[in-house]
Formats: C-alpha cells, structure tokens, sequence
C-alpha cells in the first residue's frame, strides 16, 4: 500500500480478492453461486434462517485489512424478497480507531455508538407496485423484510461524509466486509468517483463527464443490463448515502425521489466541490438532539466542519452554483486596490529554540520606517531570532554559563494593546492571548505556558486558521508588522510589514491560505488588505491578493469559513459584506434602514451545515452598542431578524428577572460568538450571557468586575472564553455551569514589586491605582488592595505575613495579609515614596520620598512606630523609585543616592547616622559631563562591596569602607540602567535597562560576560532575584517570572580556577541540605546543583566532594513530595509543584576502584507492635491488597514526560486482586481497567492504550461518571497515609482532583446517576462512608457504620437515594439538602433471621422500587425500598455472589464458584410484599436462569450495555471476558498471569515476546498487538525461567521453559506442542538459556548446578559444578571470537551464583569445548539489614562483550564494570538501592535497574545521568531490552510493563 494509484479510478473487490477461490475470503452456512436470469451472469446467493450464520467474509482474517481508501463503496445486491439481511463494514479511521457501519432491513431506527454506527434500510419494490405506492403515502416509510417485488439495487455509500458528519471521525479506508443472509450479491467496488448507474459510456461522453471532474457512468463489468429503449431507474434501484430524498427517518438508507433520480448527473455536486465546502450536520442529526440537551450537555460537535482548503480559487471564477452578489447589488462599492500581483519578498524564517531560549535582538532598523519610499513599496524584514551577544575579540572565548542563563517561565498580565483577542486551540485544551508584545499560550489545566516571542511593540491582533495549526500576530505602533507562525512548534514561519499603523483586526481563512488584516493608512483612512498565505508553511513568500483604502469604519472583520475569498465587517453606521475577485477588494454593504446610525462591534456566522445547504446560504450575526443583534440572511443581503438586549425588569428590590429581548434602552454588546446549539454575547456591563439561538431567554450567565470585551465558544461548544477591558481572562464551562479564572493582570505598568519567598507570594504597585498579591506558582491573584491614591513601591517583610506600600500622597500603609487588615498608617512624608525596604533581620523598615525625607521604623512592633525622620538626606526626584534604598545582608548598612544625585550616602541602618559620602561625579575626570548615581545595591554575600549604576550607563563597584572605586562596567546597556541586583552568592549581577534584562558574571572575569533577554515591550521597572535564587523577576508592563539556570543547569564543563572556592562550598553545603538555612532566613525548597561541576566520569576532585555530589543525585528531599492532596494537577506530574528546580535527569557517581571507600551500613530494627486489628470479613468481595514486603522511596522525582527516556507504551494483564477496577460504558465506547496502579484505557478496536499515571500503590476500584466523562480510582496511600482517590477527565487523561478521607483502602466508588454526587467506601480496617461534591470533589457528608461496608449504589430513579450492604445487613441512605450543608440519613436493616449467619455481599436496584442483594452463601434477596422489607429470597449459587448487576427484567450474578448466571426477574414485580419472608417455591414465582457460563476464576467485576445482550467480566485469573448471552459466547479481551511473573524475554526478531510465571504457564505474546498467542500450561509446577531459541526461521522458533520439578520443556511456536521434556535436575531450575548458536541448553538449578543439554535428543552432555551450593541467578550467552582473550572458542558464557561469584567461560560447542576463562569474586560485610540478600546479577556488556557489568550485595550499592582483558575493574557507579534486576541495551550506552524500592532507574553508563520512573506498585523482580534496544519490559508481581525508549 506504499502507492494507492492502483486503486484509481476503481477497485472490484471480488476480482481483487478472487472471491471464488475463498483463500482470501471467507463464506459460512448457505452461500452459493446461481445464474440470474435478470443480470445474465453468475450471482452469489447467501441464505439462512439467521442472518448471522450465513455470509461472506472478505477478508478471510480479521485482523488483516482490505485497505481500500476509495471514498464511495458500491453495492450492487438484491435482498431475498420477505427475508432480512445485515451488511457490516468495518472501516478505519484517521483518529485510530475502526468503526463498524452496518446497515439492514432488521433494524427499526438508527443507533450509535462511538465505535458502531447502525442504519435501517427501506426497501425498493418495482414501479408502480403497491409496495411502492405503499411507501410513498407512509409517513416513515416500510420498514421490514423486503418486498417480493424488490428490485436489483446499486448501493452509493458516502463514507468519507457519514463518518465526518455522525462520528466527527475522518476517513482512512476500508478494513474488511461482511455480507450476511438473506441476498444475491453480484459484486463491490470502492472508487474515489461518483459513478452514476443510469448513464451510459456514450451518454457520458455527449454530456462531457470525464474522471478528472470526479464523475461519470459505471464501468461495464460493474454495469446492470439495459434493454434498448429502456430506462435504467425502471428496471432498478440506486441508493445513495446520504441520500437526496425528503422522506423520514432520514437516517437510513433508502431509495431517492422521483426528482431527484430525474436529475442528471451533471446538476448534482461533484465530489471535489463538496471537499471544498463546508460539512454540516444533517437534519437528522439535530433532530435526534433537543434544545435543552443542546443548551445545557452540549456534544463535543466541532464549531465547523469545513476541511482545509488546498488553494485559492480562482478570483476571476465564480462558481456556476453561486450567485455573484455584486452584480446584481445596486449599491456598488469600488475601493481603490493593489494588484494581486505585488508580492512580499522575504528571508526565510528562523525556528525559534524549543529548548527555551529567550534571547531576542533584533536589528535597531528592522521596523524603521522608510520615509522616502512609496506606500506601494512593501518590504518584508527577516524574522527576529535568537542570537549571541557581539564580541569583539577572536577565538574561542569564555562566556557565561549556562547560556542561555534565563529562561522565561511565567507571565502574569493580559492584553496591553488590546483585550479583544483570545483563541480557544481546536483540542480545547489551551488558550492563546496576547500579553503586551508577546504571545501566551496557557493550557487550561495546568497553567502551563508558553511562549511566542519576536514582536517589538505590543500585539494588537490575534487569529488562527481552522484546525489552530497557524497564528497569525500583529503588533501595533507606526509600521505595523505580522507573524505567522507554526503553533505546535512555536516557530515563526514569516513576518511581513504593510505602511500602516493602528493594525486593529486579524482573520484567517479556515484552510490557512488567505490572511485579511484592517488598519490605519498614513492619512488616517481604514486600509483593508488581503495576503496569500498557503506557500507560508513551505517557507514561501507571503503575495498581497488584494488591498483597499476606505473611508468606512471598521471595527471588526472576518473571513467566511466556507469561502476563502468573502469576507464581512462591521463598525459604525455599517454592516459590508466583501469579495476579492481579479486582484480586486471589493465591498457590499446591508442596507440597515432605520438602523443605520448603530455602532456595530462584532459579527459571526451561523455555525453548523446542511447537506441541502448552498456555502453563502447562511444567516450571519452582528452585535451593536445599542443593544441590537442582527440576523443577516448572507445570500440575498438582507435582515432577517433584529432583537434588543435591554436591563432587567425590576419588579422586587431583592429579585432580578431574567434578560429579555425587549423596547427600552440597550445594553452594549461587545462581541458575540455562535455555536450550533447555543449563542454567547458579552456586553458592557459585565455580564457573559448565553443565550439558545432563538433568543428567547438566558439560561446561563456569568458576572464579571468589567466590561466584557470578547466572547468565545469553544470548538467542542462545552466552554465559552470571556476577556474583559480590566485585564481578566476566564472561561465558563457550559455543563458544570462553573466558572474559572485564568489571567488577572494589571491594567497599567507595574511600578514594583516584592517577593515573599516563605509563602511564594508576589506584590505588585500598578499605575492602576492597585496592590496585587499574587501566588508565584499558579499565577492565581489572591489579594486586591484598591486606594483612591496611587501606590508607588511595596515591601515584603522577611519574616511575618506582612507588607508595606509608599503612595504617591506620601502615605505609608502596613498591611496584614492573613486578616486583610490594615495594621500602621503614616503620613510624615510629603512627596512621592520612591523607596520602601525592610532591614534583612525584620526588626526595621525605611522609606524615602521624592522630596528628600527619610524615614526610619520600628518593624517588630505591629504598629510600626517612627523612629526618626531625617529631611533632605535623599535626593530629589522620582527616577529612583521605586528601590531608590538598599540595605545590606547583615542589617548595618543602609545606602541611598543623597543628597544630591552626584553623592552616595552610607548610613547605619539602626539610627540613620550618616557614615560614608561618595562622590561619583569625579569618579571619571576625562568625562565631559558629570555623573550622577541611579541606582544602589548592596552585595549580599559581603557588606564591603556596595554597587551603583549611574547615568553615564556604567556600574561602579565601591569598598564600602574607604568609599575607593573598586570597579567599572561602562556601556552596561543603550539606555540607563533602570534597576540592578546581585546574586546571593554573589556569583551573577542582573540589571534592566529599557526594554531588556542583562545577567552579568559579577566578577567580570569572562570574555563575553553577560547575556541579554528581551520581552518586555515598556521600560523595565524593577528586576531581583527570588529569595531561592532559583529565578528572576522583572516588572513592567507585565510581570515576568524566570527560571535562573546557573544553579540547575549542568553544562559538564571544564573547571575553571575562579569557581572552584564556589563549588567546594556549595557541595558541602548541599550535603546538609535539610540544615542549611539562606541568609534571608528561609530555607530552600531543592538543594541546587553546582554550576560547573567536573565531569563525573573522571575521578579528579577528592572524595568528599564525590559524596556530596552523591548525594545531590541520590538523597535529595523536597518538602513538596508530601502526601497532601493536589487539586488540577496532570497524571504525570505527581505531587511536585511547578516550581520544582530538580532537573530532568540526575547523575551518578561514577568512580575508578581505587578511589572508592567502604561506607558504614546503618543497622536498624524495625519492630511492628500486633494491636487489635479489625478482623477481615468473610466475604470474598471485600478487598484485600497484595501483600508487598517492599516500601515505596518516596525521595524520588519523575521526569517530565517531554524530557523522560522511557514512555509507558502498555500494559499487560488485568488486575484479578481487585474488586470493581474495571468500568465500560458501550455508549462512549470508554473502557478502563486498573493493573497495579496504573489505570489503562483501552479501545477495544485498535488495542492501543493510553494509560493515568498518579498512584503509587495498587488500584482497588474504580467508577465513571454516567456521560462517561469522569473516571475515579482508588489505590492505597504510600507510607500509611490515607488512601488516595483520583479524579482524571477521560477526554485528555489529566488528573482533575485529588481526594482522601480513608485511613484504609477504599472498597468501592460509585456516582450517583445525576452525576451529582460520588460516594466512597472505606475497608473492614476504616469503614466509612464518605459523600463528595462532583463539582468540586468536597466533603459534603460522611457516616461511619458499625461493621465493613462490601457493596453501594445510589438509586437509578431517586437522586437522594442510595444503599450499602455490609457485615451488619442493608443500610438504606437519603441524601438531605439543605441549601449548602448535606446530611446523610442511614437506616440499618437486618438480613433476614431465615438466611442464619451471613455477610450481604453485593446489591442492585431493579426498577424504581426493588432493591436486589447477595450473600456470601449464595442467596438473592429482593427488597421492597419503599418500606424496607425483604420479601423473597432464593438461592442462586452455591457460593459466594460477590456480583450483582440489573438491567431491565434480568438480573447478573457472578460467584466464588466461577459460575456466571443471568436471570430473568420479571415475576419480582407481580410479588406482594408481605410481613414473612417468602422462598421462590412458595410464592409460586418463577424466577429462572435464562442462561449461565463458567468462566476461569472468582467475577470481581462487570458492566453490561442497557439490554443486557452483551457486557465485558473481570475474574481473579486475569482475565476479561467479553460476554454476549445472544449467541452464549465469551472472548478473551485481556488477559493476564494470577501469580508472580518470573521472567519475561524477547523472541530475537521482537515480533512476541514470552513469560513464565509460578502458575506454571508459560505464555507467548504478539508484540504488536499485546494479544495472547498461545498458553502452555503446566499444573502443579512453577515456571521460573524461559528462553527463545536463536533460530531465525518461523517455523523452527522454540521456547525453552525451566520449572520447579528440575525439569526443561521445550516448546514449538509453529505447532504450538511441546516438542521435548528434559530432566537434568532434581532441584528447581532458576536460569536457562540457549548457546549463542543453539547447540546446546544450558540450565541452572537451585544448587548451583549447571547442566549442558542437547536439545535434539534431551541427553545432558556435561555438568558443571564449580557453583554448587549457591543458587544460579543469571546465565548468559554470546557470540565472540575469543582469541584476544588467550583462549579458542566462538562463543561465551556466564553464569552467577548468589554467592556472590560470576563465572565466564569460553565455549565451542560443535568441538564440545569449554573452558573457564575468568572466576569473579565480589566481597561483601556479614551483616544485612533487611529479609534477604539482594541477588547477584552479571551480564555481558552488548556493544564489547570483554566487558561484564555486576551488581550484588556488597561494601556499596553499585554496578562495577569488569574488563576481562585487563582483569579488573575499570569503572563503578553509585547506585541509591540494591539492584534486583538489571539489563543493558544493546544499542546504546543505557543501563535498567530495578530496586525493591520501585523503582526503574534508566542510567547512561558513559556519564552516570539517570532518571527514575515509578510505575509500578511492588518491587521490580525482572527488566529486559528488546534485542534492538527501542523497547524495555519491566515486571513487579504479575504486572508486565512495556516501555518505549528514547535518548535523554
């Protein structure tokens, strides 16, 4: 299938299959072949009584695919006249899923699923027969068995159109037909065509239909007789889908109207005409959806379906099918245009780095404006990228390190140049908005965000093509200029310029290849221009189409999604619909009659599509200022429809009614959005409203703090975007009806800021007139402090929950955040404070103000009392503010510019007395001008050094004790330097000047020492390193958060003489994190590593150095991996927060043997003290957790999935331990199950999965939500802590909520059927029932009953009702609502006396009334609800029912016995109850067992679609069972090993791979498709081993098993039999292997016996017993020439006993050579603390194979690397936790480990960087490499994980 042109221009699937051979199809029951006397050929004919049993299959196997991509199938068929048939197709699609279309006479109406879409089919009958006279009168037409007169029929199927419209799924190809009794089929083909059957090859050519048109008549092999003379439609039927007909249920496929099959072809619409028009919903379609269901659930329905055009029409061309609406428009319009044939010339664009660079320098004249040039002259400048500072010395230079230094992290700010721009991206997952002159994109859930940085003034316009592949941007400012960029890459593709200015509006086609803008011209008149942009993807150039000047104002303009070259825009007094056309704009607009003075502020076109729609028959929306909203009929250019939104009536004080369309004064719409079900309009009042698409009322809204100024549906149509002119930014999510924030920002440039690195809180002083304290990690506003003054600078104090702020009054406030109360007030200055600081101790605070006062402070007392106030100390001004002060680390020292701006004053920071004067204007005497002093800075790290940035753009470094210039930086920036600041180490100097921030080496010492970072669009305010020293923060027009590189990057660079007293000092400092305290106080939250640390492969520096780099890897511990419950946080991204500075992989220390020492193993004792514990039930539904002996290291930080080496590509197995972990709604087609702690959602199509990652320990439940949106699991807490419930969304996989309340495991989740509520029930050890909120997961009620709690459900009908069964009977529970509280109302009911001693196991409710219960004695108990009365009973299974499950009349019961039953319960109902409890025998009720089926293990869980028919089964073997009681069958969906897993291996070519397990199975699995091959099962024994054979062929493939008994199975794939059973041993075997050239066997047994087999004739040939007494852990053979080595032989071998001792050995097999070649001996201390020794492990090393890695119990937790030729160690490294498994990847330097601890570690063993992965709940016991390397098998238990590696 590389090439589908043979495909073209069709295929006959029969011929192509050759159907008649049935080798590549298949037939089953009657089919048959017949002459066909109306056809006159040959006809297959399928009969049968059941259609299911009687069909053709083609292809013979399922899992292969036809792969036929043509558009259109073709059935030419007759269905048996009075019989039924059912046609099946199964086709995939481009999302990676298969969907099954069927269609039949059987079916009644039209059904769908996600997966299966079902459609009835309306017979023909022949002309003018009275079935056809019949049909033509009935309403819905006949449906049923096919006439007697029905007729040969040719069947169109659209499949491309009936995916896309009903399953929003986009067509791939044809997977495999199924044609089922009753029809005679002639044949099938697929083409890319529309072929008409009723036009002959010689009609076809008069009419001048030709492929190339997409259409024409039918090939001649395909082609029914015609007699001459007659007419095709009278002999026959054609059927097309979507047919053209009128007649209801439109959903089916049934024959066409008379007219339209009158119709030539040439009037219907090509097939490349409808490519290039716009999909909508069919009528159909909305009809099945109501109006409230559309309004309040909206469907993920796209906002539109148009598919990407692929060019730009022809402007000089008007489609015959479109009506040219300015030729007939008396209103003409010609605006002056510019040809389409000038062209923008450009450079191609420069990617930006992914990596996060943020360095930016653009050219001084890439945007300057050319004076001399004429406006037609367009030049388009290279796109900015990221470059390096100039040097101008040559060579190789030092520069600072790491490079980039910065990176931008966070943002907190929106708009800046406008608040009317916001996208939602096609996922719905993320938002893109402008903040200043960049651009944002934030993901929603997490408010992660990133970043596209070029422009140089702020962004004005925002737009996004169709599917958000392309941005387009453009800033503001004299020479407005545009960006197009790639979105998921971040890049920009192009940037063009046009001689405007004010750029206002952006609109992008939906296909990307027409961009429109609107702007201002140079005399101040609307200039609309058009550019062809479909080349910019390929880096071609960016062409005007069309341009326009215009006196008319525009405030809004969009292109229509259906026709790239037809616009619309609205603004004051007008309404204009535009065109291009021969290089030509022009322009239409609505006559508005008596509206003709509106302002009008927005438009959007009417969502969705109709299959009889034309593209412009469209009704478009417009809003005004007046309150107006206007329908446009888009076609004949004329309102429809006009409605005014007016305030509320108030008809009570205290009540407001609903908004109405009324008379009266409007309010002001800002903007509007349209959906296909509903509409959204922002207004200037504040409020986001939505309104149903008649207007007739609101019925939902939200208020905002300002005006709304953009409004936005989202594609899904389930959230609405909302900007508002104050700064914030939030969406409205349409079916929780809750609203959340995104953005808050300032409204104007932010003067200052201050960090409280205890709290990670941020303030900010805006020119707004506002304070803002904001939380540095979630970017959430926590506090808003509003004065009628204006704040100037802010101050955190450094210890207490306070902060102060100066006013421009002179005011100084001191405010308490925890209260929100205003602690001091003081008013002594009389000017501007342009300088607040507290001193570092807390016990002062100082101000200053612009009229030279100076003020000193009592900070340890609340009401901040003054202590001195010193006037004209201070000078002058305000272009100080707002740090004009600085004090020094240890609190002596304050410093200032005073009293003039020449001096530099030091000051004793307790008493103000002045100590030091500097004067820094004859600092330079060669100066022409004098200098004056800006800014001062204290370096923390030493008080001698005081910093001052002056205006001659310089920084002078003072000794603060002799006043003497230490040294000068000149030409620190282009402008003056606006704020400065030095690290806490003082290692780095940061500095703002203008527009950009500077980091500097401090001791200027480097040849290039400083990098530059642009962003900011408005001149930096202020700039400072966070208290952590872990990032930067600047301010300005926005505030900008940084990530600081210096102390996490790792460069591997060469040490340098200047850092080295830096790095020994911050290792040792690392090795104590826990103690160390910063000199602010705080302690850090991540110990940073060096940032120019030695290369770890080479042991240079000396061993407490090592250690403590040791430690940094190994032992670090954050205070953030605490169990404390996470809201919105991802799957992946645990319990770290956002600000975690550990970087993505660490390293290892990696060490020569000489220099290496033996560290002293700590010996505790744990002892564990046996209280009373609560007693399990005896109840096998109850939940017990495996049992692990392993604790979980709860130290260890994950990767960050996009920096991670190894993905989670599957997962094999179910978990049989657990009860209810398995959920599948048939509707959504959501199928879930948990394997340890992972929760797997699978499509049972495809078999692919994807998988939620948030639990540490093992899975016990899980529960969805009823629209199957909300998935909840449940798993143990680590550490004893309580158990954790995680709430993940289903669409994205991201982890929504994190809950916990049971202190022991949770035994069952359940949602209540409104969704409303979601319950959780605690274990034996903790019982409690706890009520959640599913708003917002909180706490609403909880209820601790008097015993375990098994089984819960709420009631199907009643959403306050619900019931539990448990050790003590039936509580039957009312959910009480009082406005916010809820209480839970339990009602406890005893099992009936008649049953004895029994546990109530399990429950369902039937109907509306009847409740059904279990028992663990294997009863079934039918309640009445209403009073609580069991009133029938009867015995159901001989053991336990830990199952229970009703749909309907039939009820589901599954046992400990492995029996599953379904009876029909319909006589419950006719049962009266009565005071005794009666039996089935005596109340003459006739419950019986409809059917039953013994599956392989205990039911654990179950769920069944709404009839029961079909439904998927968990049992405790591990397996899932796919049930359908209609043909009483079972399927093995997923299947997994019950007991532990003993190895796992790769056959050599990758295709299967095999596990063992103490079950004694060995399995063999398909790689591709992690499908069970074949099971060869063994009883009584347990497998401990399992090799492949080295064979290449197939057909000789085996597999070597060695079990318990001492015996070797070998097994053979191709016959699936075993083949041979050795027995040399008496032991178990522990290892086995094949020789490299599979000669020989070699087995270990448990006493350290190897034995040599023949696997041709099972002999042993040899026994080897230089282990014996040490257990045989691994044994491994390669092929090697080993002449090098001393020694002669093709191959090696090794093996490794437990005592600690490796063996390798040199082998010829064919001469029946071996020889020992190396005996290893690893010493170890007597002593370990712990239940065993950890094993020992060797392996060869896969790239030199002279080289064996071993790992064992031993003076230290390594792997040592052992060079045969050289005999002896030639490299170490450190490992955290004994290895209980290791494996090296052949194809690179990767080394897996796995620990008791959990944990995988991936390692690369050239310079000991590790990541860690912890996906697993027990300890890992196996790992494996692929033989190419790409995949990774690890095993804990029985849970196999499979991973995908990549390079990190």
């Amino acid at each position: 299938m590389a090439s589908k042109d043979w495909q073209h221009p069709y295929v006959n699937i029969f011929k192509h299959v050759r159907v008649e051979d049935w080798k590549r199809s298949a037939k089953e029951g009657d089919v048959s072949t017949y002459m066909d006397k109306t056809l006159k050929c040959s006809v297959f004919r399928i009969k049968g009584p059941v259609p299911a049993n009687s069909y053709i299959l083609i292809p013979r196997n399922t899992n292969q695919s036809l792969g036929l991509t043509g558009r259109f199938l073709y059935l030419l068929f007759r269905p048996t006249p009075g019989k039924y048939f059912v046609v099946h197709l199964d086709v995939a699609v481009k999302e990676g899923q298969v969907v099954r279309i069927s269609f039949s006479n059987m079916f009644k109406e039209f059904k769908s699923t996600a997966t299966w879409l079902q459609f009835p089919f309306l017979c023909g009958a022949a002309k003018d027969s009275v079935y056809e006279s019949t049909s033509k009168s009935a309403k819905h037409g006949l449906v049923g068995p096919a006439p007697t007169s029905v007729r040969w029929t040719c069947l169109m199927l659209d499949l491309h159109y009936t995916l896309l419209v009903y399953l929003n799924r986009h067509y791939s190809h044809l997977k495999n037909i199924k044609l089922c009794a009753n029809m005679a089929v002639k044949n099938i083909f697929t083409s890319d065509l529309l072929l008409d059957p009723g036009v002959s090859f010689s009609e076809a050519k008069q009419m001048g239909l030709t492929s190339s048109q997409g259409k024409g008549p039918i090939p001649r092999e395909m082609s029914f007789p015609v007699p001459k003379g007659g007419s095709w439609h009278d002999l026959y039927d054609h059927i097309k889908f979507p047919s053209e007909g009128t007649k209801l249920p439109y959903d089916s496929f049934q024959k066409d109207s008379i007219h339209s099959q009158a119709g030539s072809t040439s009037n219907r619409r090509s097939p490349a005409r409808e490519e290039s028009c716009c999909v909508n919903l069919s009528k159909s379609v909305q009809d099945r959806v109501s109006l409230i269901q559309q309004l309040t659930i909206p469907k993920l329905l796209p906002r539109n379906h148009t598919p990407v055009v692929s060019s730009i029409p022809d402007l000089g061309v008007v489609s015959t099918h479109q009506q040219d609406l300015f030729s007939r428009n008396d209103c003409q319009v010609q605006e002056s245009a510019c040809p389409s044939s000038q062209q923008l010339t450009s450079r191609p664009a420069c990617d930006t780095d992914d990596g996060g660079v943020h360095v930016y320098v653009t050219p001084e004249d890439e945007l300057s404006t050319h004076e001399e040039e004429s406006e037609e002259e367009l030049v388009c400048s290279p796109v900015s990228h990221a470059v390096a500072l100039p040097s101008s010395k040559e060579g190789k230079h030092e520069k600072l390190l790491p490079d980039p230094i910065l990176r931008l992290s966070r943002i907190i700010g929106f708009g800046g140049a406008t608040t009317r721009y916001a996208l939602w991206t096609k996922s719905g997952d993320a938002v893109v908005y402008p903040c200043h002159a960049i651009i944002v994109s934030m993901e929603i859930s997490s408010n992660r965000q990133r970043f596209f940085i070029g422009h140089t003034d702020k962004v004005s316009a925002l737009a996004f093509n169709g599917n958000t592949t392309l941005l387009a941007s453009a800033q503001t400012g004299k020479n407005s200029a545009i960006r197009v960029w790639n979105y998921s890459k971040g890049n920009c593709l192009a940037m063009f310029r046009i001689h405007a200015h004010s750029l206002s509006c952006l609109s992008f086609s939906y296909g990307g290849g027409v961009l429109c803008g609107v702007g201002k011209d140079s005399h101040n008149k609307t200039m609309v221009v058009v550019w062809n942009t479909r080349n910019v993807v390929k880096g071609g150039e960016v062409a005007i189409l069309a341009k326009a000047h215009t006196d008319v104002d525009i405030s809004t303009m969009k292109i229509a999604f259906f026709d790239d070259t037809r616009m619309v825009s609205c603004g004051r007094d007008n309404i204009r619909l535009w065109r291009v056309r021969n290089g030509m704009l022009r322009s239409c607009p609505i006559n508005l009659g008596e509206y003709h003075s509106l302002d009008f502020t927005d438009v959007a076109f009417e969502e969705g599509n109709f299959s009889d729609q034309n593209t412009d028959d469209r009704t478009l929306f417009a809003s005004s200022r007046s309150g107006h909203i206007f329908e446009i009929d888009y076609s004949r250019v004329a309102i429809k429809n006009v409605r005014k939104l007016t305030p509320a009536q108030q008809q009570h004080s205290d009540r407001r009614e609903k908004w109405t369309f009324n008379t009266g004064p409007g309010i002001a719409i800002n903007s509007i959005s349209v959906s296909s079900s509903f509409c959204a309009t922002g207004s200037e009042d504040g409020f986001l409203r939505l309104w149903p698409l008649d207007f007739s009322t609101v019925f939902l809204e939200a208020e905002h703090e300002g005006p709304v100024s953009m409004v936005l549906i989202s594609f899904d149509s389930l959230q609405v975007l909302a900007a508002t002119s104050t700064g914030n930014l939030g969406f409205l999510d349409v079916s929780s009806r809750g609203y959340n924030t995104l953005m808050r920002s300032h409204t104007d440039t932010v003067l200052g800021f201050s960090v409280d690195g205890i709290r990670r809180h941020l303030t900010t002083a805006s020119s707004d007139g506002t304070v803002r304290i904001w939380n540095m990690d979630s970017l959430h506003q926590l506090y808003d402090f509003v004065s009628e003054d204006s704040p100037c600078s802010v101050a955190f104090h450094p210890h207490e929950q306070t902060f102060s702020c100066g006013f421009s009054s002179g005011v100084v406030r001191v405010f308490d955040i925890s209260s929100a109360k205003l602690l001091a007030e003081h008013k002594q200055h009389r000017g501007e404070l342009v300088g607040l600081a507290f001193s570092s101790d807390g016990e002062f605070m100082y101000s200053a103000d612009s009229q030279g006062s100076l003020a000193l402070y009592n900070a340890s007392e609340e009401d901040h009392h003054v202590i001195r106030v010193a006037c004209n100390v201070v000078a002058r001004g305000t272009e100080r503010a707002p740090d004009a002060l600085t004090v020094s680390s240890d609190s002596c020292f304050l410093a200032f510019v005073g009293p003039s701006e020449y001096i530099v004053t030091i000051a004793d920071a307790r008493s103000l007395d002045e100590l030091l004067h500097v004067d820094v204007s004859i600092l330079d005497v060669e100066s022409p001008q004098l200098d004056s002093a800006l800014k001062v800075c204290f370096a923390p790290a030493t008080t001698e050094h005081l910093l001052i940035a002056t205006s001659a753009n310089k920084i002078l470094w003072l000794s603060t004790k002799t006043g003497r210039l230490l040294r000068e930086v000149s030409k620190v920036h282009k402008h003056q330097c606006s704020s400065l600041a030095v690290s806490e180490d003082c290692r780095f100097l940061l500095t703002a000047g203008h527009n950009a921030v500077k980091v500097w080496d401090y001791n200027m010492q480097l040849h290039i020492n400083s990098q530059m970072f642009i962003g900011h669009s408005q001149p930096i305010r202020q700039v400072s390193f966070t208290p952590d020293q872990l990032g930067v923060t600047s301010v300005g027009d926005a505030i900008f958060l940084w990530d600081f590189l210096a102390n996490a990057a790792d460069p591997l660079t060469d040490s340098r003489s200047s850092h080295k007293a830096g790095l020994t000092s911050d290792l040792k400092a690392d090795a104590e994190v826990s103690g160390v305290l910063l000199s602010n106080g705080m302690p850090r939250q991540t110990a940073p590593l060096p940032s120019s640390p030695p290369r770890l492969d080479v042991s240079t520096i000396d061993q407490v150095v090592q250690e403590g780099l040791g430690s940094l890897s190994i032992c670090e511990d954050n205070s953030s991996n605490a169990a404390i419950p996470v809201q919105n946080s991802g799957p992946d991204s645990g319990s770290s927060p956002a600000f975690d500075s550990r970087p993505a992989s660490s390293f290892l220390r990696v060490t020569d043997l000489d220099d290496t020492s033996p560290l002293s193993t700590c010996r505790t004792d744990n002892i564990e003290l046996n209280q009373n514990k609560p007693v399990r039930p005896d109840c096998y539904r109850h939940f017990i957790p495996r049992f692990k002996s392993s604790s979980l290291d709860e130290t260890v930080v994950a990767p960050q999935p996009q920096e991670a080496g190894l993905t989670l590509k599957a997962v094999i197995g179910y978990n049989g331990n657990g009860r209810g972990n398995m959920v599948w709604s048939p509707d959504q087609g959501l199928f879930a199950y948990s394997c340890g702690c992972v929760v797997v959602v699978e499509y049972l199509h495809t078999g692919s999965q994807r998988h939620f990652k948030g639990h540490t320990e093992e899975i016990s439940c899980l529960a969805v939500t009823n629209d199957a949106q909300t998935l909840a699991s449940a798993a143990g807490g680590s550490s004893g802590s309580r158990s954790l419930i995680c709430i993940w969304d289903v669409q994205n996989g991201t982890c929504l909520s994190t809950i916990s309340y049971h202190k022991g495991a949770v035994q069952s989740l359940t949602f209540s059927r409104d969704d409303r509520f979601f319950l959780s029930v605690g274990d034996f050890s903790d019982p409690g029932l706890a009520l959640w909120s599913c708003e917002n997961f909180r706490l609403l009620s909880s209820v601790d009953p008097s015993g375990p709690i098994h089984d819960a459900a709420f009631s199907p009908s009643a959403a306050s009702q619900m019931a539990c069964v448990g050790s003590q009977g039936v509580y039957f529970c009312l959910i009480h609502t009082r406005g916010p509280e809820v209480d839970l109302k339990v009602q406890s009911v005893t099992a009936p006396a008649e049953l004895g001693d029994v546990e109530l196991t399990a429950l369902c409710y039937h109907m509306d009334s009847f409740l059904f219960t279990s028992t663990n004695r294997g009863h079934v108990c039918a309640w009445d609800v209403n009073t609580q009365h069991c009133f029938m009973v009867w015995e159901a299974d001989s053991g336990e029912i830990g199952v229970l499950l009703c749909r309907g009349n039939r009820l589901l019961t599954g046992s400990n016995t492995r029996w599953l039953r379904l009876w029909e319960v319909e006589a419950v109902q006719c049962m009266k109850p009565k005071d005794k409890v009666c039996s089935v025998e005596d109340s003459m009720t006739s419950v019986v067992v409809e059917q039953e089926i013994m599956l392989d293990g205990t039911t654990v869980s179950a769920a069944f679609d709404s009839t029961m028919d079909m439904g998927i089964v968990g049992t405790t073997a591990g397996t899932l069972w796919y049930i359908n009681w209609s043909d009483n069958s079972s399927i093995r969906l997923v299947s997994g090993h019950k007991t532990k897993v003993n190895d796992v291996v790769f056959s050599f070519d990758e295709s299967h791979f095999a596990t063992c397990s103490e079950d004694g199975s060995v399995r063999v699995w398909s790689t591709s498709s992690y499908e069970l091959v074949v099971q060869f099962q063994v009883l009584n024994q347990a497998c401990g081993c399992v090799c492949w054979s080295p064979s290449s062929s197939k057909e000789g493939t085996r597999v070597a098993a060695g079990y318990s008994d001492g015996t070797l199975r070998i097994f053979r794939l191709a016959s699936t039999e075993m083949e041979m059973k050795l027995h040399p041993h008496h032991v178990a075997v522990t290892a086995v292997q094949y020789s490299a050239n599979g000669h020989v066997i070699l087995s270990a047994g448990k006493n350290g016996l190897v034995a040599v087999s023949s696997p041709l004739n099972g002999a042993t040939i040899r026994i080897i017993k230089d282990h014996k007494g040490a257990t045989i852990t691994t044994i491994q053979c390669v092929n090697e020439q080993c002449k090098k080595l001393g020694l002669e032989g093709n191959e090696m071998w090794l093996a490794a006993g437990a005592d600690r001792r490796v063996s390798v050995w040199v082998a010829d097999w064919s001469k029946e050579k071996c020889d020992l070649l190396d005996w290893l001996s690893f010493p170890a201390p007597a002593f370990f603390a712990g239940d065993g020794l950890p094993p020992s492990l060797a392996v060869f090393c896969p790239t030199d194979h002279s080289l064996v890695v071993y790992t064992g119990y031993g003076v230290e937790k390594e792997l040592s690397f052992y060079s045969l030729a050289k005999q002896q160690i030639v490299k170490k490294i450190a490992l955290p936790h004994w290895a209980t498994c290791i494996s090296l990847s052949p194809q690179s330097q990767l080394v897996a480990v796995g620990s008791k601890e959990r944990v995988l570690k991936l390692i690369k063993s050239t310079s000991g960087r590790f990541q860690d992965f912890l996906q697993h709940s027990n300890s890992l016991q196996t790992c494996h490499f692929s033989p190419s390397g790409s995949l990774l098998f690890s095993v804990a238990y029985n849970e196999i994980l499979l991973w995908e590696v990549r390079s990190f």
